[in-house]
């Protein structure tokens, strides 16, 4: 069996909502942002209900904005397919910067089709150009005005969404008529409030990685030697670490909010890595399995990450950011932990460290059936939302721990995310990372249990992404989203 061939062709399931002729509805909002958003501070919220409208063909812009997440292509299919007969559908290329240089195609069925429920970005592909300078602004805003776009659509994560409230306004200043939509696209689950439920390609993501480590856990019962460092993608915000603690409970799993919390230091975070590989040698196991979220070093207390930034000549990306990924904090730490073993007279075992990181790997492989409903449905809820002719607003589906014909749909105002947050020493709006709730119940429902994990080999596979089979595993749901729910 040929899997592309059968994915390609694969039926999407849509929810019952996008079946029926709909309108839409507008509820007010309001921020405080009017300084910065002037044309878009009270843009309002948008849900939509059964009745007629008229519609007329679009033309609209779409492009992909960060790094890739499973499902992105099928936003692209949802969008293509939910606008009104007639319509143009211009994918700009790598990213804003194809918007800002204007380079883009006109997206055939065709094409598109070639594409529906695979992984990657690589249609259109992506890229991290931010928007920022005034002659960025005008070239973009130069771009839509020759291609006479109705709408244009950013598929992409917190920063890339701040570029398209951003964009909205400006638009509007400018006297350009150009809808600006928003989807919710990161593996990291960071962007992600009480609308937003979940940003697609965290679904994928997770399940890849927890099959990967339920692998690894397989392993250390095998040969009962090793002990696996893993550090796992998520940036700043810990979402992905704790979805894969409990979906295959490790030894141990730090999460870098409580790390904050608690005001940790490295030798305290350090000293917790020891005491539990004293404690399973003392019971004779010289092995075992801990999960590190890639964005732990900026939340020890006392720490300053750009010491290794320099050390290590990393550079920070377009937004800002200091690039974590690219620090080997799994490969730090096993040297902090081998110091502190040495100075530790209680130990009598044997360590044999292995590093790990999981994170490319899982950004652009095929999307789960989850997602790729998901991305569907958010494609659609753009295309709508284009046609509501309301800007500066987000795609939303909501109820996504239900079937997924009991899917809800609507749009939130960007600016409503948007908080100040300093970049490169300026403050700046930008869109609030969502960081793990402490007091949350997917957090809650992790402390209570993983006590038992530490010398317990309590370990759970929960194996490979299915694409078919029965509903309760080919259509699971995240731990952190059922528990949330």
């Amino acid at each position: 069996m040929d899997l592309k061939k059968t994915r390609q062709k694969a039926e999407i399931p849509v929810p019952q909502v996008l079946q029926k002729e709909l309108r839409h509805v507008l509820k007010p909002a309001s921020t405080s942002l009017q300084k910065e958003f002037p044309h878009t501070y009270s843009t309002p919220e948008v849900r939509f209900i059964e009745g007629a409208r008229e519609r007329k063909a679009q033309r609209v812009g779409v492009l992909f904005s960060g790094g890739p997440a499973a499902g992105g292509h099928n936003v692209i299919a949802g969008l293509h397919e939910g606008l009104p007969k007639g319509s143009i559908l211009v994918g700009f290329l790598m990213g804003s910067a194809g918007l800002i240089e204007n380079k883009s195609r006109v997206l055939s069925s065709e094409e598109i089709a070639a594409y529906r429920n695979l992984g990657g970005f690589d249609q259109i592909g992506t890229g991290r150009t931010k928007i920022e300078t005034p002659e960025q602004f005008a070239s973009s805003l130069q771009t839509v005005l020759h291609h006479q776009l109705d709408g244009l659509v950013v598929i992409g994560g917190d920063d890339s969404n701040t570029n398209a409230a951003l964009l909205a306004d400006y638009f509007i200043a400018h006297n350009c008529s150009t809808i600006v939509v928003g989807v919710p696209k990161t593996i990291d689950g960071d962007l992600k409030n009480q609308e937003i439920e979940q940003s697609f390609g965290f679904d994928t993501a997770c399940k890849m990685y927890a099959n990967t480590i339920g692998s690894l856990m397989s392993d250390l019962l095998s040969s009962k030697k090793l002990y696996f460092f893993v550090k796992l993608m998520g940036r700043s915000a810990s979402h992905v670490t704790l979805e894969c603690a409990l979906q295959t409970h490790p030894n141990l799993a730090l999460i870098a909010e409580e790390i904050r919390e608690k005001k940790q230091t490295l030798t305290a975070v350090v000293d917790q890595i020891v005491d539990m590989i004293v404690k399973r040698a003392s019971q004779g196991k010289n092995y075992g399995i801990l999960l590190i979220p890639e964005g732990i070093i900026e939340f020890l207390h006392g720490f300053d990450p750009s010491t290794l930034e320099k050390e290590m000549k990393l550079e920070r990306d377009p937004h800002g950011n200091i690039q974590v990924s690219k620090i080997e904090t799994e490969r730090f730490l096993i040297q902090q932990v081998e110091m502190a073993l040495k100075k530790r007279g209680d130990y009598k075992g044997t360590f044999s460290p292995q590093p790990i990181f999981l994170g490319y790997e899982a950004r652009s492989t095929y999307p789960s059936l989850f997602d790729s409903a998901y991305c569907y449905a958010l494609g659609r809820t753009a295309a709508l939302l284009v046609e509501a002719g309301i800007t500066g607003v987000m795609s939303v589906v909501q109820w996504l721990d239900r079937p997924v014909a009991e899917w809800q749909i609507g749009g939130i105002p960007l600016v409503s995310m948007i908080h100040h947050e300093t970049r490169k020493g300026i403050l700046k709006p930008v869109i609030a990372k969502a960081l793990v709730d402490l007091k949350g119940a997917p957090f809650r429902a992790f402390e209570t249990l993983r006590a038992q994990w530490i010398d317990k080999d309590d370990y759970r596979n929960p194996g490979p992404i299915q694409l078919f089979g029965p509903d309760e595993i080919a259509w699971s749901r995240t731990k952190t989203l059922s528990l949330s729910s």
